[in-house]
């Protein structure tokens, strides 16, 4: 990113170099804010337009790297799109990135780097928190770097969609959570067909007084048809992609909640190219005595003997030990 130019003023009377000066002082005591190291960079001390370097610890493997502020920090009503530019992985398998440089909407981008200590290559999913000087969360971004493989660091830029008019400027971005999954076992991309013909995809879920829902998706991108019947095979995983213990996968909602159609039995079906399947899963989040339980990660089976697909529900399942699974269904 080229560095910009230097500012040239044109020469001022005393009275207005002191009001200067005081503007200055006003906007960077507004500006000041706090952050946990290692949890994101307060950027306000950055000067304006210009990047400013971070030293935090990594989150994960996940750092911000810099953080870059517009020239002028007002909120601009006008909407622009997020981008990611990661090198040394080629341009399409990040879907459509920023051209390398170019600014967001609101002149507020992170540089970030993904260094992958481990022995295999992985897929990292991240979400960055664009916040103002209070700490509140102006928007979110997430972003997907694929096959990061050991012992490699990835890096790229995310940029800020535009802000709503009189919402407070942004001053600092953090890594809000990191999730990653062996790269072999990562879903695959939109417009993606993996070599099964199989893509396995989980949504954002529903929540309403307690009661999780999210929804699995299957995806026939192959060009043979696939049969289905019965209940896609689930293994919940912790932080460390480790087994659950203590968790049973019941067929069904199992009593969990009543929800239309969630107990159908399951029925053999024909799903040709181009066609989708769906289940579902459902839990509920109540504590009572005992530890919580926590799966951000299920590896899912969509048939015997088929490639296990990693998807991040992020299960909180509290202390009930029950997760039920309905059965595959066509989607119309």
């Amino acid at each position: 990113m080229p560095r910009p130019a230097p500012l040239l003023f044109p020469a001022l009377s005393t009275a207005a170099l002191s009001a200067a000066a005081l503007s200055a002082v006003l906007l960077l005591a507004t500006a000041c804010g706090t952050e946990h190291a290692g949890r994101g960079v307060d950027a306000a001390a950055a000067t304006p337009g210009a990047r400013s370097v971070v030293t935090d610890p990594p989150v994960d493997g996940v750092r911000v790297t810099s953080v870059t502020l517009p020239a002028d920090p007002a909120p601009s009503p006008t909407r622009g799109g997020p981008g990611v530019h990661a090198d040394p992985l080629p341009a399409d398998t990040l879907g459509a990135p920023d051209t390398p440089g170019a600014p967001g909407a609101t002149g507020v981008s992170a540089a970030y780097e993904v260094t992958n200590s481990g022995s295999v290559a992985m897929t990292y999913t991240i979400v960055f928190t664009f916040a103002d000087a209070a700490g509140g969360a102006m928007d979110n971004r997430t972003r997907t770097v694929p096959g990061v493989g050991p012992g490699r660091t990835v890096r790229g830029t995310v940029t800020m969609e535009a802000l709503p008019p009189g919402a407070s400027p942004v001053t600092r971005v953090k890594v809000l959570r990191v999730t990653k999954v062996p790269a072999s076992e990562a879903p695959a991309a939109p417009g993606v067909c993996p070599p099964s013909g199989i893509r396995v995809t989980a949504d954002d879920g529903d929540a309403a007084m307690g009661l999780r829902v999210v929804g699995l998706r299957l995806d026939n991108c192959g060009t043979r048809a696939v049969a289905l019947d019965g209940y896609p095979d689930l293994t919940l995983l912790d932080a460390d992609r480790e087994p659950v213990d203590g968790v049973r996968v019941l067929h069904g909602s199992g009593g969990i909640a009543t929800v239309t159609g969630f107990d159908d039995p399951p029925r053999p079906f024909t799903l040709a190219p181009g066609r989708s399947a769906s289940a579902g899963l459902m839990w509920r989040n109540t504590t009572g005595s005992g530890a919580a339980v926590d799966a951000p990660y299920v590896r899912v089976r969509a048939l015997p003997g088929a490639d296990p697909v990693t998807v991040t529900p992020h299960l909180d399942l509290g202390t009930t030990g029950r997760l039920g699974v309905s059965a595959w269904k066509p989607v119309p």
